[in-house]
């Protein structure tokens, strides 16, 4: 099993999500994807640990005074329940994300799994650094990177996306566009770039994980 674009996109798309409520259909809908395609990046997230498996999820047992657990622990079923018919395609909330799991691969994996392709100068959607959400953030002068898209409003040097329906997506979630814009810092981005998104996208996958240790950035 090989993890591809498309299962990243999907295990971001899910944090975005957060607690509401999903189906696959609403899933390949809001990221341009085919129900195959959503199905088997799920299945593949599962496989690599990047997610759970909603059906094998048990309830937290009742909380003892003075003893909190983090939200995203999750406790695994002995005897996984069995699915009725039909319910696999349209289950509410098939799986959830493993934010520990995700939130290393996402700084320490991602960006060599998935390496970036630079294309030629072209007008498209900002990421990295130059996304609205880090407007202000950078000063003046930084090269301004874009993924090529006809209903884009920047011009600059090209980058591919993670995956061809990123641009697509991103533009319906800010959530879900911060994200694969601060992976892009971390594929492309000069020092300061990097440190930024190092410090920043582990917190948005996984906000009760150790906080990133404070690092001299150069560049």
């Amino acid at each position: 099993m090989q993890l591809k674009p498309q299962d990243f996109l999907v295990a971001l798309k899910l944090v975005a999500w957060g607690d509401q409520r999903w189906t696959y259909a609403r899933l390949a809908q809001e990221l341009g994807l085919s129900a195959s395609e959503a199905h088997a990046a799920v299945k593949r997230g599962i496989q690599a640990g990047l997610l759970v498996d909603a059906a094998l999820l048990a309830p937290p047992p009742a909380s003892v005074p003075g003893v909190q657990e983090s939200p995203s622990i999750y406790r695994v079923r002995a005897k996984p329940r069995r699915a009725a018919a039909g319910e696999a395609s349209g289950a509410d909330n098939p799986a959830r994300v493993n934010s520990r799991n995700l939130a290393e691969f996402a700084v320490h994996g991602a960006k060599y799994a998935f390496a970036a392709d630079r294309l030629p100068v072209a007008v498209g959607v900002p990421t990295s650094h130059s996304a609205p959400a880090f407007a202000g953030v950078f000063a003046p002068g930084s090269e301004d990177w874009v993924w090529p898209h006809p209903n884009g409003t920047a011009r600059g040097q090209g980058l591919e996306p993670l995956h061809p329906s990123a641009p697509f997506a991103a533009m319906q979630d800010a959530k879900l566009y911060e994200m694969l814009a601060l992976f892009d810092a971390l594929r492309v981005g000069r020092a300061r770039e990097r440190g930024m998104a190092l410090k920043r996208l582990p917190l948005l996958i996984y906000p009760d994980g150790p906080k990133p240790e404070e690092r001299p950035m150069h560049g």
